[in-house]
């Protein structure tokens, strides 16, 4: 454990670095770059402890009690902005962090007032001094973790149906790491509390440092995390770093107030039907809903409520579709025999393989081989 510590504690600084020297850095870097500086100094200061130098040091300890409170609105906060177009850190986004501060707070004549002696007497459990307030501080500690880790699920739950309808290629903003990470840390913090509810109320004793196994959790995590939001890009804009526009889900009844009449409606409709049979832009593999409004002249959430009453499809499924069709003719020119099925696919606007087989067996019923074999058995026949 004397080098796992340091590793995670200059893992979380060199993280911290990396994404605030990034060539872009977005809001979900800046809040993950704090996050990780956060991380570094919760490691760093349970660490002292694990060293034996709050004993030595008392004033040391005590720092890092309020941590806890801050890891479940930084995942919440980063999951969130991740998974939105709007970029603008608003003051009602600081309220998350109040928990924290009231901690503080109350821990002022503890950590500024208190002598060595006093603090260590409160940190070996001899006085009854801030007994109940840690008490307290476990129930609130499990409060957040909880419900923090369940927002940020329901949020990334939220967001496959936002891409649905605003997406053709769901590839590149697949966030399955992102899910993973809170599963983990969901899991890790539970893990945290069970122990931590065994020991503390039943008197449990496991016959070794469960804090242990819990920071060994808490820094693989940070590895994971790190690495994935280093490398992961904002979602809603496009290749020059361009906000996209973006539709959200709506119910029947939000449509029929959205203002747009039955004739232009009609109109619209087939107008895009022209344009996908004319222009083809499911070629375009990075195809959003955004840019097909814009070809149009019509608001993202207009186009979107055309597709969806219309089609009976969301955005992702519509363009697939046509994708699928343009697969099945290229792959019936003898012209084409020459290529594989990947490629043919690839000129038909998909991006990758397992996108391609998914989609294909969703709308036939048949993977591409299959397909292919039973037409070149028809032509034989």
């Amino acid at each position: 454990m004397n080098t796992l510590f340091p590793i995670g504690i200059f893992l979380s600084f060199f993280f911290q670095f990396l994404l605030i020297t990034k060539k872009r850095v977005s809001l979900p870097d800046k809040i993950l770059a704090v996050w990780m500086f956060l991380f570094g100094l919760h490691l760093f200061s349970y660490y002292l402890h694990y060293l034996g130098y709050w004993e030595i040091y008392p004033h040391l300890s005590g720092l890092h009690h309020p941590f806890p409170l801050l890891h479940g609105p930084f995942l919440y906060l980063y999951v969130r902005f991740s998974l939105q177009s709007d970029q603008h850190f608003s003051r009602q986004n600081y309220l998350h962090f109040i928990p924290a501060l009231l901690c503080y707070l109350y821990m002022i004549p503890f950590l500024f007032f208190y002598s060595a002696e006093e603090k260590l007497l409160v940190n070996q459990g001899m006085t009854d001094d801030y007994a109940t307030f840690i008490t307290l501080s476990v129930f609130a500690f499990i409060l957040s973790a909880v419900s923090y880790a369940v927002a940020s699920f329901r949020l990334v739950k939220q967001y496959d149906e936002l891409a649905g309808q605003n997406f053709a290629n769901l590839e590149q903003i697949d966030l399955i790491w992102l899910r993973n990470f809170i599963l983990g840390m969901g899991c890790t913090f539970s893990f945290a509390i069970l122990f931590l509810l065994l020991e503390e109320g039943f008197g449990m004793d496991f016959g070794f440092n469960t804090d242990l196994v819990f920071y060994l959790l808490l820094i693989t995590f940070i590895i994971y995390l790190g690495y994935s939001g280093i490398r992961h890009q904002s979602i809603f804009t496009d290749s020059d770093e361009t906000a996209v526009q973006i539709a959200q889900p709506k119910s029947t009844a939000e449509y029929a107030r959205s203002g747009l009449k039955d004739a232009d409606a009609l109109r619209y409709h087939q107008q895009l039907l022209e344009l996908m049979k004319t222009r083809k832009p499911y070629l375009e593999p990075k195809l959003t809903l955004s840019s097909v409004a814009d070809d149009l002249g019509v608001s993202v959430n207009h186009l979107s409520q055309l597709i969806n009453q219309y089609e009976q499809k969301n955005f992702f499924d519509f363009v697939n579709l046509y994708r699928v069709e343009e697969f099945k003719q290229r792959a019936a020119d003898p012209a084409n025999m020459n290529f594989n099925i990947l490629s043919v696919a690839f000129d038909c606007g998909f991006n990758s393989k397992s996108a391609f087989n998914q989609v294909f067996k969703k709308f036939t019923g048949k993977t591409p081989s299959q397909f292919l074999t039973e037409q070149k058995q028809g032509m034989a026949g």
